[in-house]
């Protein structure tokens, strides 16, 4: 038996959380931006994935007009950094409301580094950083999805594996239901089957 649930019913914020808690788990940009004042900015993004592949480009969500968003328009760069499990406090710590200009990189103490190819900064601890231009953005409702074209991508040696970035040595943080985070579990690996393939290869049948 399944429960039914209406949004038009339940209002935004139920059903937002609701929704938060069955599309799980949700990888999280760690997106920096720079504002027109100088002031770097730092904040978590779960709503957030890749958006085509060429030209290659990543998507995030800002659900109300928060810096990263304002940043973006106005400069027309940021970076996704991976938030990585060792810096889970830091990163949690960065979605703080602290006022427009205070750089969550100085409040919070995560160190950064200059990037190659756009103004704002990545993170120093950070394993993965995917500078990006934006090339467009889409209001919908009460949020923004911001889509970024890719211009360079550093990434640490130390989690790469023959040409691979080895899941197991990123430990990405994923975003859950309510206040919860998800690490790296069990890693199930599993090749596509070609149609040429398949007769015999499908999974039983129930």
């Amino acid at each position: 038996m399944r429960i039914d649930f209406e949004p038009e019913a339940m209002g935004p914020t139920a059903f937002y959380k609701l929704l938060t808690s069955v599309i799980v788990p949700r990888p999280i940009a760690w997106v920096s931006t720079v504002g027109r004042d100088g002031s770097a900015n730092l904040a978590p993004h779960s709503f957030f994935t890749v958006a085509a592949v060429a030209p290659p480009i990543v998507q995030f969500t800002s659900v109300g007009r928060k810096d990263s968003l304002r940043n973006v328009e106005d400069t027309g760069e940021f970076v996704v950094n991976l938030a990585p499990e060792g810096l889970f406090e830091q990163v949690n710590a960065t979605a703080t409301d602290f006022p427009h200009g205070v750089s969550e990189f100085e409040a919070v103490g995560v160190a950064q580094e200059a990037s190659a190819r756009v103004k704002p900064p990545r993170v120093a601890g950070s394993p993965v950083a995917l500078e990006c231009v934006v090339h467009s953005t889409m209001g919908l409702g009460n949020s923004t999805v911001v889509f970024g074209r890719v211009v360079h991508a550093a990434i640490d040696d130390a989690v790469m594996v023959d040409g691979h970035a080895e899941i197991t040595r990123l430990r990405p943080l994923s975003r859950l239901g309510k206040n919860e985070w998800g690490t790296v579990g069990d890693v199930l690996d599993l090749a596509r089957i070609r149609y040429a393939d398949w007769e015999g290869q499908g999974p039983e049948k129930v």
